[in-house]
């Protein structure tokens, strides 16, 4: 079957594409102007010992093959990479299995004992969601390893140029617009929502959609948050969609160099509010050093905020299942 080309002319027609480039819904520079890029890269060069662990992570050992739950449930691989199932329905979102975050292996690398798990270890994929391009979220190593085990692949919409050499088979990349809806299966349908961030894959930004996601499955209602500063676009998500049953939102890699893009833990406690969320999973932590605050900050600050404003957060380990209205771990294993 004869590959279709990437919808150019969609994606021109899309109203979040203007200049030549996906736009945000607010101004969002992508740092600070009295900061120069040349302070940061020095900066980063003399991160902290801090933003590694002192020893290999902690992980739970969950047969995911063997998983069923009539509710939902959520294991968390470490950074942005996590597996929904609900009644033998099987969601991969954002994984990133082969040891690093960059288009070279040497850089990035994954922190010993993040990498508990790898594509061998995940189940049948009915629907495996990427969220933006960037390398922490789509790996092209991991998605060909995958490719034989998934079924279908919902995206932004632009992406698919980034999957079509790892993951296409037969046509199987759905792209959407922000607010746009497609039904899954029965009972499961998924709409793209906005987000705060930027896309791309080298030097060239703007070529693709970066997205959060609102998943309603078997009556449940679930935020994939993707990427995203704090903005005004949670409020309106919770206003059409909420309330959430969970959200799972990036909480790490954050920094004052980059106040736009990405969210300090008190604006993912924020933003969880904003959505009505009845518990919130952080994400975005654990697994890789893209920023300079300790590897532990993120769950410490996130779990003060969330009390001190009497939202449910858990913190679960690596492998360890959380399952939606029954079971929320929150040992502060990362102490």
């Amino acid at each position: 079957m004869q590959r279709k080309l990437p919808n150019i002319e969609r994606i021109q027609h899309s109203q979040n594409f203007r200049n030549g480039a996906f736009q945000n819904l607010s101004l969002t520079p992508m740092k600070p102007e009295d900061v120069t890029y040349f302070t940061m890269m020095r900066k980063m060069l003399k991160r902290p010992a801090d933003v590694r662990p002192p020893g290999p992570m902690v992980t739970v050992h969950t047969d995911l093959k063997a998983l069923y739950s009539d509710k939902p449930v959520v294991v968390w691989f470490g950074h942005s990479s996590y597996l929904i199932h609900v009644k033998g329905f099987n969601i991969l979102v954002d994984p990133v299995f082969s040891g690093s975050a960059s288009p070279m292996s040497f850089m990035v690398k994954a922190f010993p004992g993040a990498d508990a798990y790898t594509p061998a270890d995940m189940p049948e994929i009915d629907l495996m969601v990427i969220t933006h391009n960037h390398y922490d979220h789509l790996d092209k190593k991991t998605l060909a390893k995958l490719k034989p085990h998934t079924r279908k692949i919902v995206t932004g919409l632009g992406v698919e140029k980034d999957l079509e050499h790892c993951l296409v088979t037969n046509d199987n990349i759905i792209e959407l617009d922000w607010w746009e809806t497609r039904e899954i299966a029965k009972d499961i349908q998924l709409t793209s929502t906005p987000a705060r961030h930027f896309s791309g894959r080298g030097l060239k930004r703007g070529g693709s959609l970066w997205s959060s996601f609102v998943l309603e499955i078997f009556g449940y209602k679930i935020f994939i948050g993707g990427d995203s500063g704090y903005d005004t676009h949670f409020k309106a998500i919770g206003d059409k969609f909420g309330p959430f049953d969970l959200v799972i939102l990036e909480c790490g890699q954050y920094n004052d160099y980059w106040p736009f893009i990405h969210m300090k833990p008190e604006e993912t406690v924020q933003a969880a509010i904003d959505l009505q969320a009845k518990a919130l999973l952080p994400v975005h932590w654990g697994k890789f050093v893209l920023a300079m605050h300790a590897w532990n900050d993120s769950p410490k600050r996130v779990t003060a905020a969330g009390a001190q404003r009497g939202l449910l957060v858990t913190t679960p380990r690596i492998g360890e299942p959380v399952t939606v209205g029954e079971r929320y771990p929150q040992d502060h294993w990362w102490l």
